[in-house]
């Protein structure tokens, strides 16, 4: 299990030092503002959908904790290329694996590498943190 521990750890740094999509999107489809007022983290989550809905590219850019640039650069990587309906359901998932008890087999294994943030639920000051970037998703989709 330690060893488990030190990937996940390895995998919220990477992200967090170098995160994936980070990046202001050229005419986007649609576009949201999240901020956390308990930590001040801020981001504005980008979509670019095609027109059956499918999100065809997703980036963000902001300020925020290790743990919310981690979550949201994850969060790029495990929506790219779903419908509304396919991200809502990683949405859910995410969120209970967060503040419920399930773990593991809350994820598919195409979204396996969300599991790095599992830790997040030890820490519920630090879920808003970890979600923040996915609730702002959630409302970019809604705004279409």
């Amino acid at each position: 299990m330690e060893e488990f521990k030190e990937l996940y750890q390895e995998i919220i740094l990477e992200h967090s030092k170098c995160p994936r999509n980070f990046k202001e999107m050229e005419k986007p489809s649609s576009c949201a503002n999240g901020h956390n007022s308990m930590c001040g983290d801020k981001l504005i989550v980008y979509l670019k959908l095609d027109p059956n809905k499918k999100i065809i590219d997703v980036s963000f850019k902001g300020v925020g904790c290790a743990i919310c640039i981690a979550s949201a650069s994850l969060m790029t990587e495990a929506v790219l290329n779903k419908s509304f309906l396919e991200t809502k359901a990683i949405f859910e998932k995410f969120h209970n694996m967060l503040t419920k008890d399930c773990n593991f087999e809350c994820l598919s294994i195409s979204e396996e590498k969300l599991l790095a943030l599992s830790g997040v639920k030890k820490y519920p000051v630090r879920v808003k943190c970890a979600t923040l970037a996915w609730h702002t998703l959630i409302e970019a989709l809604k705004a279409l």
